[in-house]
């Protein structure tokens, strides 16, 4: 494609709500154009590149015996009050009213559809194993849109629904779409790892993450220094049993600690470590109440806590909702005597009390007293709080930097990560209520045994340059490139022009894609806009060189650049293309 005929409208500075490198560079770049918050256009760089995921994706399913179908976006509501979730996905679920007032809603995720259409379609076990996966843009009514197309509105996904006999199916296919999803992002070229993830509001038994490591990633990841052990931080747990300390001989004391709330305070004030401190937070979960205890260091797992409370409505208490309750000031809460507390203010409360098992490491605790001013110390976890056997806690907070690994001897490092995929075993969670049953051999009607597996289309793309870009611009694996060449021209003789375009026409016609920077501009503005583009390779046409039989080359990736002979030219441009 010439580029003087293209759409390619390049900015020299990055837009002003743009937190990320992908946003800052695809916008730069012309791949896409922002419409309004969280919607964005593919201009044609953009899409090409969008089209070589989608390819890629297409290909590795179809080779994973996986049949590609089309969904309609629209879908009733009553499909989703049939599964229950109509009212418990929330806001993100964009809903719509017909002119005769019925109700739908524009399918963030598809389990209810497809669901429906096996329903009707399936009957026995004889058609079964069945993969179905489309590759359809949704709409989630995100409540803040940001970086680009990583979170929108509306994306580009493939989503795929295996329906199965027993769990022994699914567990087989699971594995297959595991090893297919690998397989995936090493073609599109990125360094990508699958971690053990929370199901979510998908739901379901298990489910894996597919990240691909970038220092800019909005995800955390916990990795083992010496193992395969990998999961997302709101997964991820480490061995407390290492952490086992030796029982206080000292009596709990009350210390005066005037006006000093927080950790960091009073563990400076009594000269401890903020891990020997015991943090107590209230919250409010529904019209119940959780009170999490925890080591001073650490910090609550929203996604844990919300998988052991019951509750549609989980969030911190208010200062006034922890007086009412206990009648302590924020700052000074403790686990000893709290029931009494809450007993003496609001003796009709709901509520329980949830010890983590990061307390297990705690050695002569200290914490609030329940009455202002004041901390106990000298807490021991077994004498004073009956915590010892796994039994008494729980899993709900996030793990550090060097916590021991949970399946090794190692320890865990924190990474950062960008997820673009996601599996989930999902059972019988979304065919039971659907209705999606089959009879087995036996004549008797069962429910299908349901995986579903997602990869987010766009958000592959903008991974792929958060993970490889440079200060002048993106750095494209070749799988992923608008075009493979980046060919300009910096002289408009009429022997240097019919040499481009030989050039420009014989690779077109061996099928290697090039985008031939025709303009009338300084060598200057092509070259940056080369590198902004980030084709993998370039090739420069320049009458100083031309005179002596050369043109130039330079590889995007590590910026080598040399000159290939006008003799061969083509033979030597394939090469240097079968390197990257």
């Amino acid at each position: 494609m010439k580029f003087s005929q293209s759409l390619i409208p390049t900015q020299r500075q990055a837009p002003s709500d743009a937190e990320v490198v992908s946003h800052k560079l695809l916008v730069r770049a012309g791949f896409i154009r922002k419409v309004t918050s969280g919607v964005y256009e593919f201009l044609p760089l953009g899409l090409r590149s969008l089209k070589k995921v989608e390819n890629i994706v297409r290909e590795e399913m179809n080779a994973a015996a996986a049949q590609e179908l089309f969904l309609p976006h629209l879908v009733p509501i009553e499909l989703w009050q049939q599964s229950g979730r109509a009212d418990k996905y929330g806001k993100e679920l964009l809903r719509i009213d017909d002119r005769h007032e019925r109700g739908y809603c524009f399918g963030p995720t598809h389990e209810e559809t497809i669901c429906d259409l096996v329903s009707h379609t399936v009957s026995s076990y004889k058609q079964l194993p069945m993969n179905l996966y489309q590759i359809q843009t949704k709409f989630r009514d995100e409540r803040r849109p940001r970086y680009g197309l990583m979170r929108g509105r509306e994306f580009l996904m493939k989503d795929a629904y295996s329906f199965h006999s027993d769990t022994d199916d699914l567990d087989r296919e699971y594995q297959v779409m595991h090893e297919t999803y690998l397989n995936i992002f090493k073609r599109c070229g990125l360094a990508c790892r699958a971690v053990d993830a929370d199901p979510g509001t998908i739901g379901g038994s298990s489910s894996h993450e597919f990240m691909v490591m970038a220092e800019t990633g909005e995800d955390q990841i916990a990795t083992c220094t010496d193992c395969c052990y990998a999961a997302n931080i709101e997964k991820a747990t480490f061995n407390h049993a290492v952490s086992k300390v030796t029982p206080s001989e000292k009596d709990v004391v009350e210390e005066l600690t005037p006006n000093m709330k927080n950790i960091e305070e009073v563990s400076e004030f009594l000269k401890i470590e903020p891990k020997q401190m015991i943090k107590t937070l209230i919250y409010k979960a529904d019209e119940s109440w959780v009170i999490v205890c925890l080591s001073g260091d650490r910090e609550v797992s929203d996604i844990k806590l919300s998988n052991l409370v019951d509750g549609d409505d989980i969030r911190l208490a208010t200062d006034e909702e922890i007086d009412g309750l206990t009648g302590v000031p924020v700052g000074f809460l403790g686990p000893l005597g709290m029931k009494d507390c809450i007993k003496g203010k609001m003796p009709n409360a709901k509520y329980k009390i949830i010890y983590d098992h990061s307390l297990l490491a705690v050695s002569s605790g200290a914490t609030g007293s329940n009455k202002k001013d004041y901390h106990t110390i000298n807490i021991d976890i077994k004498r004073d709080l009956g915590l010892d056997e796994e039994r008494d806690v729980v899993d709900v907070s996030s793990v550090l930097a060097d916590d021991p690994c949970p399946e090794c001897e190692g320890n865990l490092r924190l990474m950062r990560g960008i997820e673009v995929g996601h599996i989930f075993k999902l059972g019988t969670k979304y065919s039971e209520p659907m209705k999606a049953t089959f009879l087995d051999k036996n004549g008797k009607s069962q429910n299908m045994e349901m995986g579903t597996y997602g990869i987010g289309i766009g958000r592959t793309m903008a991974a792929s340059v958060e993970q490889s870009h440079d200060d002048r611009g993106i750095v494209w694996p070749r799988a992923l490139a608008p075009y493979e060449i980046h060919l300009a021209n910096l002289d408009f003789t009429d022997e240097i022009l019919a040499f481009t375009k030989k050039l420009y026409d014989d690779l077109n016609e061996l099928g290697i894609s090039v985008l031939w920077d025709d303009r009338d501009e300084r060598a200057g503005v092509k070259f940056n806009d080369a590198d902004l583009i980030g084709c993998p390779l370039q090739i420069i046409v320049g009458k100083r060189g031309f005179e002596k039989g050369k043109i130039e080359f330079k590889i995007r990736q590590n910026g080598e650049k040399g000159d290939l002979s006008l003799d061969g030219t083509i033979q030597a441009i394939q090469e240097k293309l079968n390197t990257l």
